[in-house]
């Protein structure tokens, strides 16, 4: 299967939602605590062999997320620790990259998500306990979403309201955000350790599913929120990011510091479905094609970049 060795630790992978073939993967030196960053974009090689760098784009500080366009296929956002946020143009040379950096966090963004449905809009999450909501055509934020007591690690926009997303925080809560409100519309005690992914459903637009450190994965309806529709017990370690399939309803990919990927069918009653344990350092990044069903990307402090089927053998040559 397709593999490829960066030079720093990894830390997000993103599939093109545009090209079949095209990846983006966020890296970071020295473990992202200290030291320079790297964008790559990769050529999945349909045949399976190696896969190959389209371009690559160095920054000063370590890069911790990265995304697409939902408009346009050569633009990609970066989410970096210096606390800016930059936007790159596959079209331009890499002496006009970046063609936006975009510094009003005031510590590390840790991620970032363009908006699938009101195309010209992306978020930002940071250390700094908030969110932020862009365009590409304004140089600063249209708002700050400033509730979360602590770190927050995700955001996520719903994939059919262009108005709704949630955020994952540090402060153990996701909460659930209408632009059009003035403050959060929903709180969820999520866990008891701070909750480090959320992701929304693709086919039911009322389904979160949330990832901790405490180890476990739960999927929640906001329209009953109290009680989790169901907990997904296996990481030993706690669960670093967690995506909904965007093909299967009830499909969870989940990847975490105990080093393995997994993916899980929650409406069934053995919800473990495929466990993977081919990367050497924590898992960090995972990732599921929009145009392929089946295929997954992750990457990890290994530094090492997969892409492969679901039920193959992610090192396989």
């Amino acid at each position: 299967m397709p593999m490829f060795k960066t030079p720093f630790n990894g830390y997000s992978v993103k599939f093109s939602p545009f090209y079949e073939h095209k990846l983006a993967v966020a890296t970071s030196q020295n473990f992202g605590i200290l030291g320079n960053g790297r964008i790559h974009v990769l050529d999945v090689n349909p045949a399976g062999g190696p896969m190959a760098e389209i371009s690559s784009f160095e920054t000063a500080d370590g890069v911790y997320d990265v995304t697409w366009s939902e408009e346009n296929e050569n633009l990609l956002v970066a989410a970096i620790a210096d606390g800016s946020v930059k936007l790159y143009d596959l079209a331009l040379p890499p002496a006009g990259n970046p063609i936006r950096s975009l510094s009003e966090h005031t510590r590390e963004v840790h991620s970032v998500d363009w908006n699938p449905v009101r195309r010209d809009s992306f978020i930002t999450s940071s250390w700094d306990d908030t969110i932020k909501l862009w365009t590409v055509d304004r140089p600063t934020s249209v708002r700050t979403f400033k509730e979360h007591a602590y770190c927050v690690y995700q955001s996520v926009w719903n994939p059919r309201h262009a108005d709704i997303f949630c955020s994952a925080s540090g402060d153990c809560t996701v909460r659930v955000w209408d632009v059009r409100e003035p403050v959060s519309t929903m709180i969820l005690p999520a866990h008891e350790f701070e909750v480090l992914s959320c992701d929304w459903n693709k086919y039911d637009d009322c389904l979160i599913v949330t990832a901790s450190v405490d180890k476990s994965i739960k999927v929640w309806d906001v329209r009953n929120f109290r009680v989790p529709i169901t907990v997904l017990n296996g990481h030993s370690y706690a669960v670093r990011k967690v995506k909904f399939s965007p093909h299967r309803q009830s499909l969870i990919a989940s990847c975490s510091y105990d080093m393995t990927v997994c993916l899980w069918d929650y409406q069934v009653e053995d919800a473990l479905v495929g466990r993977y344990d081919h990367h050497t350092e924590f898992a960090v990044g995972v990732d599921m094609s929009v145009l392929v069903e089946g295929l997954l990307a992750s990457t990890g402090w290994d530094e090492m970049v997969y892409v492969w089927p679901h039920g193959t053998d992610p090192r396989a040559p």
